[in-house]
């Protein structure tokens, strides 16, 4: 008998046993696989019925119900968007009322705004930690809101952590140059000149079409001044 006839004799004995092992271990335990595999058809079906028949609604009622708290955001009627008017819902409301939702989610942002518009820094920096977006353009200006509430308070490491991280996740001429600017400035508010150097020349070289770029010659020789 050859070689090879032999080590595939071996391998057939070797797969019958294992499935010999296999099939004595499901017949064993054939009451636990049962219910394991059932638990995890509720947990499924559960969780898709949940966003079907639970979320779902709860979502079109958010929207519905943040209509009026959005309509006064964009009139600058900042308390009545943040607590409503007595008969429509403001946007701590749709936070409360509405977790987990997508609205619920651009509430936070929305309070965020609010919040640092309105002087109340440290619920600003709350709401808009809590906020979270795949869209670049609304991500990089809650960053960027973090970074000027954190500013106001005086934390001007923490303001210019943020600053630099909206200037990253924003990456375009309209939004990176205004947070590069932002970041220069707050570097000379702790006198470290070279970095803001740095931020001003990043807007010149890299954005030389921005409204920035028009003005940063005067900041630069500044700072160069100033080193």
């Amino acid at each position: 008998m050859s070689k090879n006839t032999v080590e595939n004799e071996e391998l057939i004995v070797d797969v019958q046993e294992v499935y010999s092992k296999t099939e004595d271990f499901i017949e064993a335990n054939k009451k636990v696989i049962m219910a394991v595999v059932l638990g995890l058809i509720i947990v499924i079906g559960g969780y898709f019925g949940y966003k079907k028949l639970v979320i779902a609604p709860m979502e079109f009622e958010a929207q519905k119900d943040m209509f009026m708290a959005e309509k006064y955001f964009s009139q600058d009627s900042l308390q009545k968007a943040i607590n409503g008017d007595g008969l429509n819902y403001g946007f701590i409301d749709i936070v409360d009322e509405y977790s987990g939702t997508k609205a619920a989610n651009l509430a936070h942002y929305y309070l965020g705004i609010c919040y640092r518009n309105t002087g109340e820094y440290e619920f600003a920096i709350d709401e808009l930690k809590s906020f979270s977006s795949d869209d670049v353009m609304i991500s990089t200006v809650a960053l960027g809101a973090i970074g000027d509430s954190y500013m106001e308070l005086n934390d001007i490491d923490q303001a210019i952590s943020y600053y630099e991280k909206a200037v990253t996740n924003g990456g375009n001429n309209l939004t990176s140059p205004i947070y590069l600017y932002k970041a220069g400035l707050a570097y000379e508010d702790k006198q470290d000149f070279a970095n803001a150097e740095t931020k001003y020349k990043a807007i010149k070289s890299d954005y030389p079409d921005s409204r920035e770029a028009q003005t940063i010659d005067k900041y630069i020789a500044r700072v160069e001044a100033l080193k």
